[in-house]
């Protein structure tokens, strides 16, 4: 199997697209300098390459080039660079260039590092290029947050971003992963975060974006992305942001009625909180890379079929590569000081107080419950009972059992309100286990159709999803 060359640096990529005679186009940049069109211009041959460059930063003229927007470091912003640009480059220069010319135009918006704060930095970057001569053009966009504290070293880290998406889009479009994975060389996960990618245009009509940005996760670009109930991508900061935030973690292999009944239970608990305001909590069904890997690989199909299903209940999914809670918590501490919820069954407590779950953690457990509980979360813990259990056999957080030497850690957490019981709305769905319901639908219609809402059952049964089995 042919593999992605990775030995090349920015500068050989920026010279490689520089003596292509047949790649020419526009760089225009609002933010963090002009890094991108330094590369070219510094590894020499760019006027073979770099038709203008620009940089638009007062924002009355921005506006008189590209038009008004609501905000200026946004997507439609970015696209209206790109659509100014892009149709500009092809307009003067079509007729005047070799025929066999493919015209692109690279644009960002971002907020860098500011002199005299410490704001947000991130941005929209994207490239609008020809994948054939004459062809309709294609996108690559994307949203990024830079982690290095120096405002040059964000510029630098840019203006290698850059290059490598422009090298990436004209290389590699016939495989988008590569291009998801050619973002990070030279760069590393410590500079950049990639948290949204979307493809489109004719040579990207196959491309599944939702794949795409679970390739982001695989590719260490980003730790976690965020589809809202229309099945899309969206900024993780602008949902998040200032914001109370539920989360329940599952497999949701499949979504079942037990998973609904605990986020309804915690809900309710989490909104009677003082900070709280019911209106503004966004709630999260989290699903970890863990669960859905088999050994190094993704299972596409699964992944899809997971997050339609949970889409179709009106949930926004969170697949995340956090396998621990307090690191999910840090995550989400960047964008909200608000209250965070965790809801958990009472049957993870075999993970949740496994001590091996915490080895190579200095302070081990302790230090891992210190991290999750530094602030304003809570855990909120839903009971269980065993299949045709009696009222005798449920259990909650009152009576569950860890190990010996860990009951007054449960007790302290307990006492000090870290970890909350929280009621069931309806009894009758306790004994739902996921594992039973998931080997039930792979033997075909049965039981399970009574574990699962109704127009999931349906879901699963007309797609054949999650292995669902009709013989």
């Amino acid at each position: 199997m042919r593999k992605r060359d990775t030995t090349l640096s920015t500068d050989q990529k920026a010279l490689a697209i520089n003596l292509d005679k047949l790649k020419y186009g526009s760089i225009v940049e609002i933010g963090a300098g002009q890094e991108v069109a330094r590369r070219f211009f510094s590894v020499g041959a760019a006027a073979g390459t770099i038709a203008k460059t620009m940089s638009a930063y007062d924002m009355a003229v921005s506006d008189d080039i590209y038009g008004h927007v609501d905000r200026y470091v946004s997507r439609a912003r970015l696209l209206q660079m790109l659509d100014k640009e892009f149709s500009q480059v092809v307009a003067r220069l079509a007729h005047v260039r070799a025929k066999n010319t493919t015209f692109f135009a690279y644009a960002a918006t971002v907020t860098a590092r500011s002199f005299k704060q410490a704001n947000e930095c991130h941005g929209w970057v994207g490239v609008r290029l020809q994948l054939h001569p004459g062809a309709e053009p294609s996108d690559v966009i994307m949203h990024v947050r830079m982690l290095d504290d120096d405002n040059a070293l964000q510029a630098e880290a840019l203006g290698i971003l850059g290059v490598n998406l422009i090298h990436g889009a004209f290389n590699h479009y016939q495989n988008p992963e590569w291009v998801v994975e050619a973002l990070g060389d030279g760069l590393g996960s410590e500079r950049i975060e990639v948290d949204v990618i979307h493809f489109s245009g004719p040579y990207f009509e196959e491309v599944e974006n939702r794949l795409m940005n679970l390739h982001l996760i695989r590719s260490w670009l980003t730790r976690a992305v965020v589809f809202n109930p229309a099945g899309e991508v969206v900024v993780p900061g602008e949902l998040l942001y200032r914001k109370p935030v539920m989360v329940m973690r599952g497999s949701f292999k499949p979504l079942t009625l037990v998973n609904v009944d605990m986020m309804l239970a915690g809900q309710k608990q989490f909104s009677q909180l003082a900070a709280v305001d019911e209106k503004e909590v966004v709630s999260l069904a989290e699903i970890t890379m863990n669960s859905l890997a088999s050994g190094d690989n993704v299972d596409g199909a699964d992944f899809l079929a997971r997050i339609d299903l949970l889409a179709s209940q009106g949930y926004t999914v969170m697949i995340s590569d956090y396998l621990r809670f307090f690191r999910l918590r840090a995550y989400l501490r960047r964008y909200t000081q608000k209250p965070i919820g965790i809801v958990l069954s009472v049957r993870d407590f075999s993970f949740l107080f496994d001590e091996k779950y915490y080895e190579g953690m200095e302070g081990g457990i302790l230090e891992a419950f210190g991290k999750l509980f530094p602030d304003n979360t809570h855990v909120y813990v839903y009971p269980s009972r065993p299949r045709g259990g009696e009222a005798t056999d449920l259990v909650t957080l009152d009576n569950v059992e860890v190990p010996a030497n860990l009951r007054h850690l449960l007790a302290y957490l307990k006492e000090n309100d870290k970890l909350l019981a929280i009621e069931p709305h309806d009894e009758s769905h306790l004994h739902i286990d996921v594992t039973e319901v998931l080997a039930g639908l792979r033997s075909g219609r049965g039981d399970w159709e009574e574990d699962v809402p109704e127009s999931v059952a349906q879901r699963i049964m007309d797609g054949r999803l999650l292995g669902f089995d009709t013989e």
